[in-house]
């Protein structure tokens, strides 16, 4: 005869994904369970190259987890987002039209960096200018089958 043997199963635990912890780095919050090489891209302007060089630069391992970050080391990453020291190619704001030097925004600033430069466009109507005003694609894309504006029906009309 075979023996039972009962083993305790553990019940699935959804108050844990309730309990999360949130931390806030440059403004924006990171879920804890995230590693810091992923949770520095929820950060607008922070791509997975520029959290790459934030992790080497600050000296925290990519693989560490938020949640076990200290105030020091959250506090060296947001220096360091602050005035980034990295190569020129690897900017979001590189010949800058109104200072001629490179610069890196995250945030809100670089939300409003890439508002006035849409408005500087439509008010000089240049070809991308006159593409934003008309809410049309503005680096080429086909338009036959894509990009039609809400609320407008469109059919094909009967000869007569």
């Amino acid at each position: 005869m075979k023996q039972e043997v009962q083993t305790e199963k553990k019940p699935k635990r959804i108050e844990e994904s309730r309990d999360e912890v949130l931390v806030r780095i440059a403004g924006y919050d990171m879920f804890g369970s995230k590693n810091v090489y992923a949770g520095l891209t929820k950060v607008k302007g922070v791509s997975w190259g520029i959290a790459n060089v934030v992790c080497l630069q600050v000296g925290i391992p990519r693989n560490k987890k938020v949640a076990e970050l200290s105030k020091d080391e959250i506090k060296k990453i947001e220096e360091f987002l602050k005035a980034p020291k990295i190569k020129d190619f690897m900017m979001n704001r590189r010949k800058d039209p109104e200072t001629a030097e490179s610069a890196h925004f995250i945030g809100s600033s670089l939300e409003m960096k890439k508002d006035f430069d849409i408005r500087r466009l439509k008010k000089i109507k240049s070809y991308k200018g006159v593409r934003h005003t008309s809410k049309l694609p503005v680096r080429g894309q086909r338009t036959r089958s894509h990009f039609r504006k809400k609320g407008q029906a469109v059919r094909v009309r009967k000869k007569k």
